[in-house]
């Protein structure tokens, strides 16, 4: 309804729950991927869309900046004229649209999922006292 009421129906996809075999075929297909989330455990769906070669706008809070880093633009999540800035800028700029995407490719090796997911691993273990 939203999307529709501003005119941008035929432009945006809203997906809904998505089967992780379906993740890399969107990621892929999307001018921009947004994750104007408030909290996030570690910021996996960015890392995803990174992955795919996504450009990212993502909040500013939780663990979100430390894995988009510069390869993606960070903002307040709870500022609409913020987000709203920040996707327009993305998406009228082809060129910083795709070193976005370029960047998020260099950025998401950083994080390969068996490293990432041992390191999640040993914290867990750490605060849970179960070493």
């Amino acid at each position: 309804a939203l999307a529709k009421g501003l005119g941008v129906a035929d432009r945006v996809v809203f997906p809904g729950q998505v089967h992780d075999a379906d993740l890399p075929a969107l990621y892929s297909a999307c001018a921009l991927f947004v994750l104007p989330s408030l909290e996030e455990g570690f910021g996996l769906p960015a890392l995803e869309a990174m992955a795919c070669g996504a450009a990212v706008v993502a909040a500013d809070r939780a663990a979100i900046p430390e894995v988009v880093g510069d390869a993606g633009v960070l903002v307040d999540p709870e500022d609409e004229a913020a987000i709203t800035a920040a996707i327009t800028r993305v998406l009228s700029a082809p060129e910083l649209r795709e070193s976005l995407g370029r960047r998020g490719l260099e950025r998401a090796r950083e994080f390969p999922p068996d490293r990432t997911a041992g390191a999640v691993l040993a914290l867990l273990r750490q605060v849970s006292g179960t070493q």
